[in-house]
């Protein structure tokens, strides 16, 4: 049994997803084959895909949005992207399609599985296999409301997508108008590798957990005066920028290790609007401070979210810049109950009824 991942390479928080997915289906059937089809570099790839035996092909699906920082996006330049791709699409199917073919066994069954790349839809076709897309938000959407000419990719994206098999419906989620049959899941998050205990003894971490606060902004990090940190004295901080370690209370996240693992020691999570990000502290029972993300329609439902569904705070851009990030005030309490966990596990055994 083969799955064919294509996995938009826009952000880590896609890749996330996917492994926590992929994750669940391993230990559910240690027998499934996976291929990563995806432009994500090697290094995230064999962190969050450590522990699931996988082949990558290095091969772009979709841009996404390019961004002109962790908080904002560049319409213009997501713009140029596209029309760059789209001439590439044709070839790059023909020759992924050769290759998945040879790969495959006689009478081997496979399906795949898409997040959230509209064109992995072309390659569905041209392979003949059933197409499920994992997702809280379509392209669509995104470039309908960026406007302008992306508004005729919007149209061109939710064309393709209604050209799939299924959807597996994640929380925080858009409107996905794609007439296709839905498996809504909850919380898909992986599971950390280490005891809080462990941690602590392998990184030499000292603070308390209610006064240890992870900086997270994804892949492209957010640039900050490390000063800033030092407007909290009494807490420590898990950095992804170099510059940011330098304060005497942060910490370099470490290399071997993946923000999910370091969760089970940390009070709160300081970051900007993301899924993945979300579903992991909301999944380990861990606060939210978000900072305020524009240009990006997602951003204000995954808020929604999260003022409905988690302990959180949040911060516009300007008092985030400031350090201004209230940690000695308390967390905003959920207005509804918490999300059921286990949405990998709910998409893992949907995927095995295409296989089996």
């Amino acid at each position: 049994m083969l799955i064919i991942a294509c996995i938009s390479g826009h952000g880590f928080g896609h890749g996330s997803r996917v492994a926590a997915l992929l994750g669940a289906l391993h230990r559910l059937e240690p027998q499934c084959r996976f291929l990563l089809s995806t432009p994500l570099p090697e290094a995230f790839l064999k962190q969050a895909f450590a522990a699931i035996p996988h082949q990558q092909r290095n091969c772009c699906w979709d841009v996404g949005v390019v961004q002109a920082d962790a908080l904002g996006s560049d319409p213009a330049a997501t713009l140029q992207a596209l029309e760059a791709l789209e001439p590439l699409l044709a070839n790059q199917v023909e020759l992924e399609a050769q290759a998945i073919s040879a790969m495959l066994l006689p009478g081997e069954k496979a399906v795949v599985l898409a997040d959230v790349a509209p064109a992995a839809v072309l390659l569905a076709e041209r392979l003949a296999l059933p197409l499920v897309w994992q997702a809280n938000f379509g392209w669509d959407a995104i470039y309908q409301e960026l406007g302008g000419e992306l508004v005729a990719w919007a149209k061109r994206c939710n064309g393709l997508y209604r050209r799939g098999t299924a959807l597996l419906e994640c929380p925080f989620c858009l409107e996905m108008d794609w007439e296709l049959p839905k498996c809504p899941i909850g919380l898909s998050a992986g599971v950390p590798r280490l005891s809080p205990d462990e941690l602590r003894q392998s990184i030499g971490w000292n603070f308390a957990k209610q006064k240890t606060a992870m900086l997270s902004f994804g892949g492209m990090g957010f640039p900050l005066d490390r000063k800033l940190l030092q407007r909290w004295p009494d807490w420590g901080f898990f950095v992804a920028e170099p510059e940011l370690a330098l304060a005497p209370n942060a910490k370099l996240l470490p290399h071997d290790l993946r923000p999910l693992d370091l969760l089970p020691i940390c009070g709160v999570v300081i970051t900007k609007p993301g899924y993945s990000t979300f579903c992991e502290a909301l999944g380990q029972g861990i606060g939210v401070i978000a900072v305020e993300r524009q240009g990006f329609a997602e951003a204000e439902v995954l808020l929604e979210g999260l003022r409905n569904h988690g302990w959180h705070r949040c911060l516009s851009r300007g008092s985030f810049l400031k350090g201004e990030w209230q940690l000695d005030e308390p967390l905003i309490p959920p207005a509804k109950g918490p999300l059921a966990p286990g949405g990998e596990i709910e998409a893992a055994r949907y995927l095995l009824k295409f296989l089996t």
